[in-house]
């Protein structure tokens, strides 16, 4: 029992921290609430300022993508036990946002400015709905089991973990990777870009279709026909028309 109190006091301090970190990504993104964002913080030379940012990109990059394969969950499985493995997951990728976040550098120069009040509002808008999009993905496949949260609270039970069944509901229906578009609308909504902005957007893009590439190769290989099917019925990103998927998909879309 102390186990697995312990357990789940792990899983819920790594989804409170990864609240903190997510819920700061806008503001830090927008300019707003905080006092250290993506264009406001302390003064470097470019070059400086590029190779260090590029060096907390990447570390969030590698850390994020490596620890999601399945070759490597099997091997952390061995050292971490299998309902905190998500969660070490989470709070991994958290501290190291946490860190681009605190060490990040500004990068003067702008690369357009929106100065129409329509244009500005509409943008704003457009990064709103890209966070929105992000949120309720989250709770079309299961936001608990994909943050570790059900794992922790099986393991509670004395309950064997079994993988969700994935249902092809809401923006699953249109695209395979909604929580990504979401994430695209929102890095690139911006009234104002500067260079330090579209520095982070580029490399978040880069590592977003890399990041699919990896990912769905997995869920190929691990799912076989169903994912193929889910695949050819609908887009990836955009939701340009495919034919309509059936209801269910023995798929996990994370």
């Amino acid at each position: 029992m102390i186990g697995r109190a312990a357990a789940l006091l792990y899983g819920l301090a790594s989804y409170f921290i990864f609240s903190l970190s997510f819920g700061y990504t806008p503001a830090f993104l927008g300019n707003f609430l905080v006092p250290k964002t993506i264009d406001v913080g302390p003064d470097s030379p470019p070059a400086h300022a590029i190779l260090i940012n590029t060096i907390l990109l990447g570390l969030f990059a590698v850390q994020h993508s490596v620890m999601a394969r399945p070759g490597f969950k099997r091997w952390w499985t061995q050292i971490v036990p299998k309902s905190v493995e998500r969660s070490t997951y989470v709070l991994l990728a958290s501290l190291a946002l946490a860190l681009l976040y605190w060490q990040w550098r500004p990068i003067a120069g702008t690369v357009w400015e929106i100065s129409n009040p329509v244009g500005r509002m509409a943008m704003h808008a457009l990064f709103a709905l890209g966070w929105i999009i992000v949120l309720l993905s989250t709770f079309m496949i299961n936001h608990f089991d994909l943050f570790g949260l059900r794992q922790v609270w099986l393991r509670v039970r004395g309950a064997q973990y079994s993988e969700v069944s994935f249902v092809a509901r809401g923006f699953y229906k249109f695209v395979r990777h909604p929580i990504m578009l979401g994430f695209l609308i929102a890095f690139w909504s911006t009234p104002d870009m500067t260079m330090g902005h579209l520095l982070f957007a580029i490399a978040t893009t880069g590592y977003i279709f890399i990041g699919i590439f990896f990912e769905e190769r997995d869920l190929a290989a691990a799912h076989g026909r169903s994912f193929q099917q889910y695949r050819r019925e609908v887009p990836m990103i955009l939701p340009l028309s495919k034919s309509k998927p059936g209801p269910e998909r023995a798929v996990s879309p994370r």
